[in-house]
């Protein structure tokens, strides 16, 4: 089937995602947040956002299916994320999509968060489909990884990760911890910008020298430290300033050490991204998750992809965070393919591996 008519559905963590595409044709994206429920908490709880998704996954499917203008019975197949995620969240949309395929008699994938993150570029507008080989860069609040993509579903390999926090939760953890709201990544962009306390002065990157987890050359020198993160010793340092402007009676300026974060944060991500790149002579990288919404990440990257002769490819904002296009778009891939549909027995698998594109 060359362009089948593919259903996506997404709900790994606080977003409920029902995506539609022809082929490669993109028809709906509709996306329902839950952010707001967690922002007195100052981070995602799994209940919560798996309430939210019981709530929103109908009409999510509804709203797709009319803003697409077609009917469920024109849908060809269905595409669920099943991992990795949150279990709870993850289960609302894989009982969802199991009882629509099984109602509708059509088969479903169930598939794996990450490569579609990767798959999106097959369906985005502003670019003529996925460059591969190339090395991706997925960077949110429950994941932090580099993966080398050399086929988008038989050779996907994991490089490195974090190995505590994700780059996106530290950034939570450390906004409140700075008096700053969920969530925590935007807030602290605003505040190392000098936008939160009034004066409109950026804060200054060097006046708090924050550590780089696993980046000192013994680290990098090490192939099981290469290319994976730490970010807990970023929020212990954090700590560590407002403990000591606490202890004496100091002016803390809260924009020099969130543009010191953010900057510690950003020059790890970038330059074990690019570390990988010259390691496996790939010369394309693609940045994905909703860290990718930070500007900083943005411009030193793309600056320093510039510098190392290596092509940066960014897909629209709407489809760098959790989606359900991203989940149609790889289902679809899967079925122009001719490849065979997940049993229906199939669970939610929350640390599914990369490198199991169809579960």
């Amino acid at each position: 089937m060359s362009d089948p008519l593919v259903l996506g559905i997404e709900s790994s963590c606080d977003e409920t995602g029902v995506g539609i595409v022809r082929g490669r044709t993109l028809l709906t994206n509709t996306v329902s947040s839950s952010m707001d429920e967690h922002v007195r908490f100052g981070g995602v709880v799994p209940e919560v956002a798996s309430r939210a998704h019981v709530q929103a996954i109908g009409p999510a499917i509804a709203s797709a299916c009319e803003t697409a203008e077609v009917e469920l019975s024109d849908i060809d197949a269905v595409a669920v994320t099943a991992g990795p995620g949150l279990s709870g969240a993850l289960m609302v949309g894989v009982g969802a999509a199991k009882g629509l395929a099984a109602a509708l008699g059509k088969p479903l994938y169930g598939v794996n968060h990450l490569a579609a993150h990767v798959a999106v570029d097959l369906v985005a507008e502003d670019v003529d489909g996925l460059t591969t080989p190339t090395i991706a860069l997925l960077v949110s609040g429950g994941h932090t990884e580099i993966l080398r993509i050399g086929d988008l579903v038989e050779d996907i390999e994991l490089l490195g990760a974090t190995i505590d926090d994700a780059a996106g939760e530290a950034f939570d953890k450390t906004a409140r911890l700075l008096g700053l709201n969920y969530p925590g990544g935007p807030n602290i962009s605003k505040a190392a910008l000098g936008l939160l306390d009034g004066t409109g002065i950026p804060g200054d990157r060097k006046a708090v020298k924050f550590p780089r987890g696993l980046a000192k050359k013994q680290d990098l020198r090490d192939p099981e430290r290469r290319y994976n993160f730490s970010f807990s010793g970023l929020k212990t340092a954090a700590l560590r300033e407002v403990t000591k402007a606490e202890t004496l009676g100091a002016d803390l300026r809260v924009a020099d050490i969130a543009a010191g974060f953010e900057d510690a944060v950003v020059d790890v991500l970038v330059t074990k991204t690019l570390l990988a790149a010259a390691d496996t002579g790939i010369n394309h990288v693609v940045l994905g998750g909703g860290v990718a919404a930070n500007s900083h990440l943005r411009e030193v990257l793309a600056d320093r992809c510039a510098e190392a002769g290596v092509t940066l490819r960014v897909p629209p904002l709407k489809l760098c965070t959790d989606n359900g296009a991203m989940v149609a778009a790889l289902g679809a891939e899967l079925v122009s393919r001719g490849i065979g549909p997940s049993d229906l027995s199939f669970a939610a698998v929350s640390s599914l591996d990369v490198d199991h594109v169809l579960v």
